[in-house]
């Protein structure tokens, strides 16, 4: 069931004013690609079914990059759980099945890897899916995801419409959510040590203990590797995505601190809770495709903070 995405191709990038979504627009327009369909939301409201299949009926895309989500760093999952599970479901419900139904020869479903068990052993391979229990501090937008891996292998089994999953890890870069409330952690840490730094403060506060390893891929890498897997992957089974480098989030806080310049202290809450001691993927199956990360974390943390930096207050 292979595919070839050619050039003249009309490819729907849902999400496309995000992280990554934007991130793909861009790899597209630098591969030549020129039918790049896209649509905001005050345009189609993907959790509204209605608009979705209109959208499709009209416009009839063949390939489809499912990277809209609602999305947000642990303490914003935690407090919003339902709003969580609720629009994601919604929106990868209603671009699946309007997919399928409107003649879309492939459709790629950026999952994550939070549909691991939080007790997984590292690195994480696509064979540990569903073989313990969820982190809960994120459950809702786990169970979100693993609901459209689970929905994409079974339009892929009763229907044969190739949909494929792909499961990357902690995603950051230009065009991120640097809101220092609702932000993943990356963006967080570089708006939280830049505001520390304008207001001369002697000391921020991160949460947690900094104890826990995380991995982090650059949103360009990752477009890269999704596009590498559109033209040569079609198996309905999820696939890792990652850079194979973890690192502590205390050492991560101090890199960008340094990035940054700020020279005051770091403070670490430990009332507050560390989510999953660890989290590096097993990307072999990748890699044995022929797909390898390219940039490196200080590379991704200094592209990302120059970015910031030339947009004054975001």
């Amino acid at each position: 069931m292979v595919n070839h995405l050619n050039y003249q191709d009309k490819v729907f990038i849902a999400g496309h004013k995000g992280l990554l979504g934007s991130a793909l627009v861009g790899k597209l327009i630098s591969e030549g690609y020129v039918n790049i369909l896209t649509a905001t939301r005050d345009k189609v409201d993907l959790t509204q079914s209605s608009q979705v299949y209109d959208f499709f009926e009209k416009n009839r895309p063949e390939y489809v990059f499912l990277a809209a989500a609602k999305v947000g760093g642990l303490f914003y999952n935690k407090n919003y759980p339902a709003d969580f599970l609720r629009e994601n479901i919604l929106i990868q419900t209603n671009v699946i099945d309007a997919a399928y139904r409107f003649g879309c020869k492939k459709l790629l479903f950026v999952g994550s890897a939070c549909v691991y068990p939080k007790n997984a052993e590292s690195p994480i391979s696509e064979s540990s899916f569903m073989a313990g229990d969820l982190d809960p501090t994120n459950i809702s937008y786990a169970m979100s995801k693993i609901i459209g891996y689970i929905m994409c292998k079974k339009y892929y089994e009763q229907y044969g419409f190739n949909c494929i999953s792909v499961m990357p890890n902690n995603i950051y870069g230009i065009n991120d959510n640097f809101d220092t409330q609702t932000g993943h952690v990356v963006a967080s840490f570089i708006a939280r040590f830049s505001e520390a730094k304008k207001n001369n403060l002697l000391n921020v506060t991160c949460f947690g203990d900094g104890s826990p390893f995380r991995e982090f891929i650059f949103a360009d890498d990752l477009a890269d590797a999704l596009f590498f897997l559109m033209k040569n992957y079609d198996e309905p089974d999820l696939i890792n995505v990652g850079t194979n480098k973890e690192i502590s989030i205390k050492h991560l806080a101090s890199k960008i601190a340094n990035i940054v310049g700020y020279q005051g202290d770091i403070i670490w809450d430990i009332s507050k809770p560390n989510g999953v001691g660890r989290r590096l993927l097993d990307t072999s199956k990748l890699n044995k495709l022929g797909w390898t990360s390219k940039i490196s974390l200080d590379e991704g943390l200094s592209k990302t903070f120059e970015w910031y930096n030339q947009q004054g207050d975001i």
